[in-house]
């Protein structure tokens, strides 16, 4: 059926146009007639230029009384980490952001539901996600990939990202400046006279671990250098094992080592350790996140500040708005800072 005949078989019943009808032609969901008719910022230019003209040519009217039926809300917000729960539970950075997130509801009347979305489950979220159980949507910790197919596009309710964003999604967000924290990684090395800077780097399916890449490799081609090695974990402290062992086998000349995340970084100090290389007189090492345990004094690791319980505060006020239709900011950046200790 053309659109033509879209229009005169929604006209030739001799009824008012409903939302169904407008999503139909407009070729969109119903939920995203819905936000437009709401007036959600959230929903991408483009879809809200093809329901308009919908609603326009079909003389669509919102019924007040289905109107104020969707209106109603469900008292909880939920929080949907794309990872397995084995990382979640294990990584101190999710506690801090979890923590930052119910600070950041506050005395509110809004429960926090987490959502764990592993790899291929997509199915689930989306039943969850159009059910109607939440009221807005905080995301953290997504791949490329996930959520993927319009889920949140679709959801029919607010959106905001624990870091950047998908492209063109066109949701709230806090973020941190990652290319610039690997930018402050090298230049900090630098600055102690190291040449030969090796990297673990995070999952290049995730926007944090490729931008930490681009700024610390833009830092070293600014001075002049190359990384003396590259390696890929997965942000975790086995990987950090992982990739550091590789590192000593390559035969690689390095000086000083930067990983993407803490853990990694605990993970490869723990290998630099056990082949005898001092740290830092042979081997200089940076962190990031800042985990609690990065200040321990048996550790003492220099790192990257990721403030997670900042953005996660932030994000849920910033949802919260959103939720009550109040103007807000829908994109933060928030500004890297090192926390130099010994291992530098």
């Amino acid at each position: 059926m053309g659109r033509t005949d879209e229009l005169e078989a929604s006209r030739g019943t001799g009824r008012g146009a409903t939302l169904e009808d407008v999503a139909r032609v407009a070729g969109v969901s119903r939920a995203t007639v819905s936000r437009v008719v709401r007036g959600d910022v959230q929903v991408r230019r483009d879809k809200v230029v093809k329901v308009e003209s919908a609603v326009q040519e079909l003389g669509y009217v919102p019924n007040n009384a289905a109107r104020s039926l969707a209106s109603r809300q469900s008292g909880a917000v939920a929080l949907i980490v794309p990872e397995h729960e084995t990382r979640v539970f294990t990584d101190p950075f999710f506690s801090t952001a979890i923590s930052g997130v119910s600070a950041g509801l506050g005395a509110g009347d809004k429960q926090l539901l987490l959502v764990l979305s592993s790899p291929g489950g997509d199915a689930r979220t989306r039943r969850f996600v159009h059910g109607g159980h939440a009221d807005g949507l905080l995301v953290m910790s997504h791949h490329e990939g996930d959520l993927s197919d319009g889920i949140l596009e679709e959801a029919g309710v607010p959106v905001v990202f624990i870091g950047r964003p998908p492209e063109g999604l066109g949701a709230g967000s806090v973020d941190l400046d990652n290319v610039e924290g690997g930018r402050l990684a090298a230049r900090h090395l630098i600055e102690r006279s190291r040449r030969r800077i090796a990297m673990i780097c995070g999952p290049q399916d995730m926007p944090a671990a490729v931008d930490r890449r681009t700024g610390f490799e833009k830092e070293l081609a600014d001075a002049g250098l190359e990384p003396a090695w590259l390696s890929f974990g997965d942000f975790t402290l086995a990987s950090g094992e992982r990739e550091a062992t590789a590192l000593l086998a390559s035969g690689a000349r390095f000086d000083a080592l930067f990983a993407s995340s803490d853990l990694m970084a605990l993970g490869a100090l723990k290998k630099l350790e056990v082949q005898g290389l001092r740290v830092p007189e042979d081997v200089a090492v940076i962190g990031f996140d800042d985990i609690a345990s990065a200040a321990d004094e048996a550790i003492s690791l220099t790192s990257v500040i990721n403030p997670g319980r900042q953005m996660a505060e932030r994000a849920s006020q910033m949802l919260l708005d959103l939720i009550a239709g109040r103007e807000t900011d829908q994109q933060i950046v928030l500004r890297p800072e090192l926390a130099v200790r010994s291992t530098t």
